[in-house]
């Protein structure tokens, strides 16, 4: 049972580019396409039409970096997970997306952090 808890653990602190090379793995070498899961999960619990109307889950877009870049790439490396040098480049390449489908909460402090580190960022 602690191994299941310290995998569950591990899943839930995976990076974007983490959650990415997994779905990748899933599909390529274990013919599972994740996506495909998680939307026909969704749709039962979600609530029927109430879902199309109510955005629950968001993307937090870091469209750029603004004055601070040094700062903003370290809070990047914070949030993410990632390493000083995949930071850079994703802080780099804005827009681009910090994290996808957090809740609401998440998404709005994970934005005032940036905004506060000098960074212009859009949830969508």
């Amino acid at each position: 049972m602690a191994d299941l808890k310290d995998f569950a653990e591990q899943l839930v602190n995976l990076t974007v580019k983490e959650v990415n090379e997994l779905a990748t793995i899933l599909k390529d070498e274990y013919g599972i396409e994740p996506a495909a899961a998680a939307v026909a999960m969704a749709g039962p619990v979600a609530g029927g039409g109430d879902a199309a109307e109510e955005q629950t889950e968001f993307d937090v877009i870091l469209k750029a970096a603004g004055a601070s870049k040094l700062a903003v790439v370290k809070l990047v490396k914070e949030l993410t997970g990632l390493g000083l040098k995949e930071a850079k480049e994703l802080v780099d390449g804005a827009p681009s997306a910090i994290k996808e489908g957090v809740s609401k909460d998440e998404a709005e402090a994970l934005k005032a952090q940036l905004e506060e580190a000098g960074a212009e960022v859009e949830l969508k």
